[in-house]
């Protein structure tokens, strides 16, 4: 008995050294498939000087809004401002530009442009992308290849024409907006960046939505549901991701806009966008517009956008690589 039991321990015994040996073989063999160090060394000393030439912009623009000199002209590169404060975005806050509109004034405008190209675009976007991706119709492939042309245009190109058309398109007594000219009206700008993102939104979520397995919808149609009610209630909510990063691109878009906003809206100073206020700090005046005032103008301009990314970079990533799957 005493014998089988030595028998018994020395298997384990046995078994557990072959465990060890299978272990070290395996940490041996992660050993030889690192990189040498010198040139782990050089990568990581690479990719530190990356890092530090994408973050030096930002940090000095920081200290370019820290600084209560008000300089003509930043001078050095100085990370650390003498006696730094935040005045510049106090007096920014209070009075961005000379024309007589406010902050918050010039940050609603923005904010209704972006929300209305945002909304807008995804709802024509995954309407038209539904069509595309689950409907068979004569000249589906040639309007398929319309759409991709479109989306090569810079949009600047679009600018002339949309100026003639909204132009000529006024309304009056509307209750209270009164007479309206489409072209001198934030209307008219969401209408015409709306037309540059819904190329991309139809190609985006066309894609996406062919991902989706067809027997989802079928499924839905054989417990008697129409196909507007699958749409609604099984594609849209399995396009989540893709609306998310269709939206949030289009809120950029509105946000950031400029070329539509300065050459619709000449004159109209209550229309006045942030992008707008922002370059009016530029140019032949720039001399009297101190780059603290300037700095912190801009911070004040992206912080809201890249916040929001910050929190939605995951869905954005994974939305634009799926979407671009298929075509």
């Amino acid at each position: 008995m005493s014998a089988g039991i030595a028998g018994g321990w020395q298997s384990n015994a046995l078994a557990l050294r072959g465990r060890l040996m299978m272990r070290l073989r395996g940490r041996g063999g992660d050993d030889e498939k690192r990189l040498p160090r010198t040139r782990q060394a050089v990568l990581q000393a690479l990719c530190v000087f990356i890092a530090f030439t994408v973050l030096f912009p930002i940090m000095w623009v920081f200290s370019l809004a820290l600084d209560p000199r008000a300089l003509p002209r930043p001078e050095g590169l100085n990370l650390i401002p003498p006696g730094a404060s935040l005045r510049s975005f106090i007096e920014v806050i209070q009075h961005p530009t000379s024309n007589p509109i406010d902050f918050l004034g010039l940050a609603k405008n923005s904010f209704i442009l972006a929300i209305s190209t945002a909304l807008f675009s995804v709802a024509i976007g995954v309407s038209a992308a539904y069509a595309f991706s689950r409907l068979q119709f004569r000249g589906r492939q040639i309007l398929m290849l319309g759409i991709l042309a479109v989306l090569m245009l810079p949009p600047v190109v679009t600018i002339v024409p949309l100026y003639l058309q909204f132009n000529q398109i006024r309304l009056e007594d509307v209750p209270i907006f009164g007479d309206v000219n489409l072209r001198r009206s934030l209307a008219g700008v969401a209408l015409a960046v709306i037309s540059g993102l819904l190329p991309f939104a139809i190609w985006n979520l066309k894609g996406y939505l062919d991902t989706i397995p067809k027997e989802l919808e079928e499924a839905a149609a054989v417990d008697g549901a129409t196909r507007n009610q699958a749409f609604r209630s099984v594609i849209l909510p399995l396009a989540v991701p893709a609306l998310a990063v269709t939206a949030f691109l289009g809120f950029i878009a509105g946000w950031t806009e400029y070329y539509f906003s300065v050459i619709f809206l000449s004159g109209k100073v209550d229309s006045y966008t942030l992008a707008i206020a922002l370059n009016l700090m530029v140019g032949q005046f720039a001399t009297q517009t101190p780059w603290s005032h300037f700095a912190a103008f801009a911070i004040l301009f992206a912080a809201p956008v890249s916040i929001v990314y910050l929190f939605l970079q995951k869905y954005i990533v994974s939305g634009l690589a799926v979407g671009g799957v298929k075509g």
